[in-house]
């Protein structure tokens, strides 16, 4: 389960998605996640997913292994999907036990909070898995600049959040290899009642917090080390720079984005 999560990572690749800019990758994630939300309809449900299975299949990122990042999440779907089955109301489908029942609204609802959290997942880990966290950084950093006008320190907020994006896979190791270590001195982790496997669980917190805490005084050290002082007066070694791919991938964001408007307007008629 551990090492199914896959946001944070990144997937070596020679592919048109693995080149693009880093903001216009972030650019399209927020267009798309956004895109998920403006849908009542299962034709829009449709058209993202043509889109999603494009950008997929552009990516040269096997389906298989996005798809295990949502082991980790599938007890969050699964509880999103009972509640909006059992407690939406409208016309009754199905009576069960006393007044719980399965409305047709209740099912709708449930299909299409199924479907997003899917699709929120699958989009999200798109991006990191092509994007390299320096690229990540200073995507974040170049798309955030306005807001320097008003005293936001951009830079230290794009640094701040590369730093806990790439932090994830390298903790999820460091569990794995806690985990494995307290099962071969005989810890139990699957027995037991909820309190139980709570209680079990102390022992990969422990050694988890302090190698996190470590890690980063290690991080700390070395950025002071050399020097580090922030954005300002830096220079890149890679500029960003937009290139034709880059263009047309934005010129393909808005033709998607009027068939989501088109879509929605056609659902609403």
């Amino acid at each position: 389960m551990i090492r199914d999560i896959t946001i944070g990572q990144y997937y070596p690749a020679d592919s048109v998605i693995h080149k693009l800019d880093p903001r216009v990758k972030l650019v399209g994630t927020m267009v798309f996640l956004v895109s998920l939300f403006l849908f009542q309809s299962f034709s829009g449900y449709i058209v993202a997913t043509v889109f999603l299975g494009c950008v997929i299949k552009l990516s040269k990122v096997p389906l298989k292994f996005m798809l295990k990042g949502l082991k980790a999440v599938f007890i969050l779907l699964l509880f999103s999907v009972v509640f909006n089955l059992f407690l939406t109301d409208g016309e009754t489908l199905i009576p069960l036990v006393g007044k719980l029942r399965i409305t047709k609204e209740g099912l709708r609802l449930a299909v299409f909070m199924a479907i997003r959290l899917v699709y929120l997942i699958v989009g999200t880990s798109i991006m990191t898995l092509t994007t390299t966290p320096n690229d990540l950084t200073d995507g974040l950093e170049k798309g955030l600049r306005p807001l320097k006008k008003i005293r936001v320190p951009v830079h230290e907020i794009a640094m701040m959040m590369s730093i806990a994006l790439r932090f994830i896979p390298i903790l999820l190791e460091e569990t794995d290899k806690i985990m494995k270590a307290q099962m071969a001195r005989g810890a139990d982790f699957e027995s037991g009642n909820f309190i139980q496997r709570a209680k079990n669980m102390i022992p990969i917190l422990v050694p988890l917090f302090i190698s996190a805490f470590r890690r980063a005084n290690d991080l700390a050290m070395a950025m002071e080390a050399r020097c580090y002082h922030g954005g300002e007066g830096r220079t890149k070694m890679k500029p960003l720079v937009y290139k034709t791919r880059d263009k047309m991938a934005y010129g393909t964001f808005v033709v998607y984005l009027l068939v989501v408007i088109g879509v929605n307007m056609v659902g609403r008629v």
